[in-house]
């Protein structure tokens, strides 16, 4: 039985793949030329984590594009996988979004709060009933 993938699983594979891509990238430049981007490239993907260093950059692009390829083959376990990054990075970004309330950062407020609208729609698109299906499909 061939089972088709909806175009939400595929746009969200894209985002993984996209940010993936971009992280790989960076963490490759900032290994072949020490100093020429700055870690901070990488704050709004890694929430953090980017002050581990580029080898941080290499491991969550690496995740990314199994997340991603994982999804676009319909693996189940990587349909879950994304679901709770996104998770993790709606919480991730709860802080920024309470800072910028505080200092009045129209711009970082705005802009947070797309990418938490971004993961509640991966979350909430990952699990209706018809994604699950094709995925739990046999």
């Amino acid at each position: 039985m061939s089972r088709e993938r909806p175009t939400i699983v595929t746009a969200i594979a894209a985002l993984f793949l996209l940010s993936a891509v971009y992280l790989l990238g960076i963490g490759l430049t900032m290994l072949a030329r020490p100093g020429l981007v700055s870690m901070a490239a990488g704050a709004d993907v890694l929430s953090g984590l980017e002050t581990a260093g580029p080898y941080m950059f290499l491991l969550a692009g690496s995740a990314g594009i199994a997340v991603g390829i994982g999804l676009l083959r319909l693996h189940n376990c990587a349909r879950r996988v994304a679901a709770v990054l996104a998770l993790i990075g709606i919480v991730l970004l709860v802080p920024r979004v309470s800072g910028a309330v505080v200092a009045l950062r129209i711009a970082t407020l705005v802009w947070s709060g797309l990418e938490i609208i971004i993961r509640v729609v991966i979350v909430f698109s990952l699990y209706q009933a018809p994604v699950r299906e094709v995925f739990e499909a046999e």
